[in-house]
């Protein structure tokens, strides 16, 4: 028999504000996770010694980093969509259970990337790079951020847990204090400051996992405290099939989604590198200042999913529309704003990262080129949210093996043909992007008209 359960925000608040104060929350919490590595690659790249050789070993040690956060967030998302949806159903019995089995979900995936780091490290950093300081550098940042991710994957759990019950300041409170303690530790960690021994890139590595497990251990605390309609017994840790295929159900599109950049940018460092080390350097500092941006959206996207789902559990048509149109309209605006951003300041963006002659050259002309496709990678990134709010994953997977696989690496490699020829003419895969988001943008609106007349027409007034 379901518990009554009290009908909170979700249901009630004027969805544009509700949007707000959820998303705001939400949207500075993931621009604080882009901040980790922005830091770790100002600081690295400022090195005296091999700084840009170190700044490149931390764009090849990228992809798995962002493997463990896809894997992370995606079981987040399927967690946060599904507790949403319970709760707006009344169901506080199924709800208990789906936190529970996320949190041994967490304990599982923190055991693979320890056994990642242990073992399969040295394997990886082959496939990407001939350097041997290079090569080493990679080994050395991994192995420490792979064995000591429990930070990362307990607190992006911990993070959709309390932002599915509407308690999204506590995550970005948490999440604050675990950039501030990376900030920190960087300088002293990376240049010796202190009295304490210069340790390089080991240093950025453990000021990463350092402020990853502050913020884990904050957003226990606060699921603690705050979320005392789920009760955190024991028993709900005990693994229940049925729960974890509804979580992946819904999270699956959103690994793949974010396992998707990782494998995109795993072929960019591979195809950029036939061209020069120069490229892989610009692409790979891009990347990480176009993170705070995109973030951004996928900040929005966390909002605009429990919202969609806890009315669509409800089942109020009126609820899921205005989620939808005010979830669009204000990722846009976003993207707007991060476009300016990055047109207007290229030039000091590559500076601060101590960047010169070609590579600084090659930085300004990806921020300057791909970041006109923000617009049409906002709107898909909204789009990804709705459709895994109202159970049409398939879509939300689609339309990331589309933008960002299926019409990225066919089409950069085959400019990098013509830029391995002619080297002024690397710009040439940067516009690979743009092509990319705009037919996936014309596809995720087809899909969208699907969904709203077998889904949403069907909901009630």
């Amino acid at each position: 028999m379901k518990e009554e359960v009290t009908m909170n925000k979700l249901g009630t608040m004027k969805i544009n504000h509700l949007m707000l104060s959820m998303g705001i929350p939400m949207i500075l919490s993931m621009m604080l996770q882009a901040v980790y590595n922005i830091v770790d690659s100002a600081f690295v790249s400022n090195i005296p010694v091999n700084g840009e050789m170190a700044l490149n070993a931390l764009t090849l040690a990228f992809p798995v980093q962002m493997l463990m956060v896809a894997i992370g967030i995606g079981t987040g998302v399927g967690t946060n969509a599904l507790l949403s949806k319970s709760i707006g159903q009344g169901d506080l019995k199924k709800a208990k259970k789906v936190a529970g089995n996320s949190i041994f979900l967490a304990i599982v995936i923190f055991m693979v990337f320890l056994l990642f780091g242990l073992f399969g490290v040295d394997l990886y950093a082959s496939t990407q790079t001939s350097n041997p300081e290079i090569k080493d550098m990679v080994i050395t940042y991994l192995k420490i951020c792979c064995t000591a991710s429990a930070g990362i994957v307990f607190f992006t759990i911990f993070e959709k847990l309390l932002q599915a019950t509407g308690n999204s300041l506590y995550s970005t409170i948490a999440q604050i204090a675990g950039a501030i303690i990376n900030i920190i530790l960087d300088p002293i960690l990376i240049y010796g400051w202190f009295g304490i021994p210069a340790l390089g890139v080991a240093g950025a590595a453990y000021a990463t996992v350092l402020g990853q497990i502050t913020s884990a251990v904050l957003g226990i605390v606060f699921h603690l405290k705050k979320n005392k309609d789920i009760k955190n017994k024991p028993g709900n840790l005990k693994p229940d099939l049925q729960i974890i295929q509804s979580i992946y159900a819904i999270g699956l599109p959103a690994i793949l989604a974010q396992a998707l950049m990782s494998v995109m940018t795993y072929g960019m460092n591979l195809i950029l590198g036939n061209i020069s080390e120069s490229a892989v350097t610009a692409y790979g500092l891009y990347y990480k200042i176009q993170q705070f941006i995109l973030f951004a959206a996928f900040g929005l996207r966390d909002a605009i999913t429990p919202i969609v789902s806890f009315n669509h559990g409800m089942r109020s048509k009126r609820r899921v529309k205005e989620g939808i149109k005010y979830g669009i309209s204000y990722t846009i605006a976003i993207m707007v704003v991060g476009l300016l951003m990055i047109e207007i300041f290229a030039v000091p963006f590559s500076a601060l990262f101590g960047l010169s002659g070609e590579t600084q050259k090659l930085c300004i002309s990806a921020m300057r080129i791909i970041s006109i496709s923000f617009l049409f990678a906002g709107i898909n990134i909204a789009y990804q949210g709705i459709f895994q709010a109202l159970d049409a994953g398939l879509e939300s997977l689609i339309l990331s093996v589309l933008r960002q696989f299926l019409f990225v690496l066919p089409v950069a490699w085959a400019f990098s043909r013509l830029a391995c020829k002619f080297p002024d003419k690397t710009w040439l895969v940067w516009i690979t992007f743009i092509i990319a988001e705009v037919l996936s943008c014309f596809i995720a609106t087809l899909f969208m008209k699907k969904i709203n007349h077998k889904i949403i027409s069907n909901l009630e007034d």
